[in-house]
């Protein structure tokens, strides 16, 4: 008699997780088998004729060629997948409410305090402002049309200073018009603001800030998670 799972909710393997990583990004991306064959084979064929070159008739050494070879594509296959992958997903959650979320959720570093729910909200549009606290100080980001969400990022803006006064305010605006930021993007623009605070002040500052009131949540959109699309490292 076949064991039951016990544990319907247990995560997928490694090679699970791989295969559906595989499959939700091949359907939109045409490209990803021609480029993941590619980036396999290429450094195994150059690996077999580096071995027969370079090997002098030493078994061993034609092993050794061969062996690093094959780890070699397997490596640059999974970076690739992961890339492409991380792409795709950006591409199937973007223009939707809540997608700056999913970002801040997923793909930023522990040197930033940020939610995934919007500290203001237009309920007629969706459109939202979002706060990430770091090291470069306050981040306000709008999700939606810059005329729309400058009025809710000035008054986001004067809330932040009333709860903690010269601190360092930044905005952006994300979209995929000129002078905005791609979602895709998201992540390197907030790393790459100069920094301002030691790290005990970002835990301060965000303490202090997330006493204000929030006006509002949006669900992270449908799609690919961000935060699950790279693939595995191999062991």
């Amino acid at each position: 008699m076949a064991k039951k799972d016990n544990n319907p909710g247990k995560e997928p393997g490694r090679f699970k997780q791989l295969w559906q990583i595989f499959n939700l990004t091949r359907k939109t991306d045409k490209a990803l088998v021609p480029v993941l064959l590619l980036t396999l084979t290429a450094p195994i064929v150059l690996g077999v004729l580096g071995a027969i070159y370079f090997s002098g008739g030493s078994i061993l050494t034609l092993v050794l060629y061969i062996i690093t070879a094959l780890l070699l594509g397997t490596l640059l296959t999974l970076i690739v997948l992961g890339q492409r992958a991380e792409r795709t997903a950006y591409q199937q959650i973007s223009g939707q409410p809540g997608a700056v979320g999913a970002v801040l959720r997923s793909a930023l570093r522990r040197a930033w305090q940020a939610s995934e729910f919007p500290v203001a909200v237009n309920p007629k549009t969706q459109e939202a402002v979002y706060r990430a606290v770091g090291k470069p100080g306050v981040v306000l980001i709008a999700e939606g049309s810059p005329t729309r969400t400058k009025k809710m990022l000035e008054d986001e803006r004067r809330a932040v200073l009333r709860a903690v006064p010269e601190i360092p305010i930044h905005f952006i605006q994300v979209g995929e018009e000129t002078g905005e930021t791609t979602l895709p993007k998201l992540n390197k623009k907030l790393n790459s603001l100069k920094k301002k605070l030691r790290k005990a002040e970002v835990l301060a500052v965000s303490s202090r800030l997330n006493s204000l009131q929030r006006s509002g949540n949006l669900p992270i959109p449908k799609g690919i998670d961000p935060n699950r699309v790279r693939a595995p490292r191999p062991r």
